[in-house]
């Protein structure tokens, strides 16, 4: 599908280097702005705070969600096999997903990190 944007000039400067790589910029920044919604953010905030305070790779590998999380995505997970998610619960679970992707890329870096040590 081809979508026409019209964007400022300084934005468009530093985008023009960057055209093939674009569906995979707006796919990022998509998923940033779903991870940066506040509402049903409950829990993940925990987890994004951990990785920011740049934890030793046995942390990291150690790093499990809290309780709620763990019980929040599974009620979503129950509610996809049964009736469906709403709009808001649909946003959630991709919040979801996104944090986890990340906190799966950190771990395996960070046990690349400990088998080359």
């Amino acid at each position: 599908m081809q979508i026409l944007v019209e964007v400022p000039d300084e934005l468009g400067l530093r985008l023009a280097p960057m055209h093939d790589r674009l569906p995979q910029i707006l796919e990022l920044g998509l998923r940033g702005l779903n991870a940066n919604s506040q509402e049903g953010f409950s829990g993940l905030a925990d987890v994004l705070e951990f990785l920011a305070h740049l934890p030793s790779p046995e942390e990291i590998l150690a790093f499990r969600p809290s309780d709620d999380l763990q019980a929040e995505v599974q009620q979503l997970i129950t509610k996809t096999k049964g009736e469906g998610l709403s709009v808001s619960e649909e946003q959630r679970w991709q919040q979801y997903e996104y944090v986890e992707h990340v906190v799966r890329m950190a771990k395996a870096q960070a046990l690349l990190k400990l088998q080359t040590a």
